[in-house]
C-alpha cells in the first residue's frame, strides 16, 4: 500500500491543506508533506495521529471492503493486513465501522516499535503475549512481558509497545472501541 498517496487522498478528500493537517495535530506540514511523497515512514502513533487529524480511523485508512458487517467467522487468510515498517497486524473482522471491539495479531520484530511517540485514544485495550517478550509502556509504568503475560489498561493513558528481544514477539490484542 502506498500510505503516502493514500495520507494525500484522504487529506484532499477533507478538502485540507498540509498546512491545516499540521495545525490540527501539531505535527509539522514538512512531515506531512515527507511522509506524503513515501520520504519517511510513519509510526504507528503518528499516522494514528494525523488520521485522527482527518476523523478517520486506521481501520477506514485501510479498508478494504473485504468483510461485512454481518460476517461472524474469519479464516486467517481473511485478515486484514497491516504493515508498519517490519511490524505486522492483523485484524480480524476487516472494515470494523460501527463495531464496538477490534481484535488483533501483532507481530514485533526484534527492534519492533511503535515509535517514541505514544499511543493515547478512547476505550480500554488488553492483550496476552504468545511468544517472545514485549516492553509495554502505560503513562510512566514499564513492564517487559514474555509469553503467557498479560496488560489491560484504560488507552487514553499514554502507551507505547517495543520489541527489544531478540525474536519475534506475537499479541493478541483486543480494544474498545476499535481504533485501526
Amino acid at each position: 500500500m502506498d500510505i503516502g498517496a493514500q495520507l494525500k487522498a484522504a487529506r484532499k478528500k477533507r478538502n485540507l491543506s498540509q498546512r491545516q493537517l499540521a495545525q490540527r495535530t501539531d505535527v509539522s506540514n514538512g512531515t506531512i508533506s515527507l511522509i506524503e511523497q513515501n520520504k519517511i515512514s510513519p509510526s504507528v502513533a503518528l499516522l494514528k495521529r494525523l488520521l485522527e487529524g482527518i476523523s478517520m480511523s486506521l481501520g477506514e485508512f485501510f479498508d478494504d471492503e473485504k468483510h461485512t458487517r454481518d460476517k461472524r467467522f474469519f479464516r486467517a487468510d481473511e485478515f486484514t493486513e497491516h504493515t508498519f515498517g517490519s511490524m505486522r497486524f492483523f485484524q480480524v473482522g476487516g472494515n470494523l465501522k460501527g463495531r464496538r471491539l477490534q481484535i488483533m495479531r501483532e507481530q514485533y520484530p526484534p527492534g519492533g516499535d511503535t515509535g517514541e511517540l505514544m499511543l493515547v485514544h478512547q476505550g480500554e485495550e488488553g492483550g496476552i503475549v504468545l511468544r517472545g517478550e514485549i516492553e509495554v509502556t502505560v503513562g510512566d509504568e514499564l513492564s517487559l512481558l514474555k509469553a503467557g503475560d498479560a496488560y489491560y489498561f484504560e488507552s487514553n493513558i499514554p502507551h507505547r509497545f517495543r520489541n527489544n528481544g531478540e525474536e519475534v514477539c506475537e499479541v493478541i490484542s483486543v480494544c474498545t472501541p476499535p481504533n485501526f
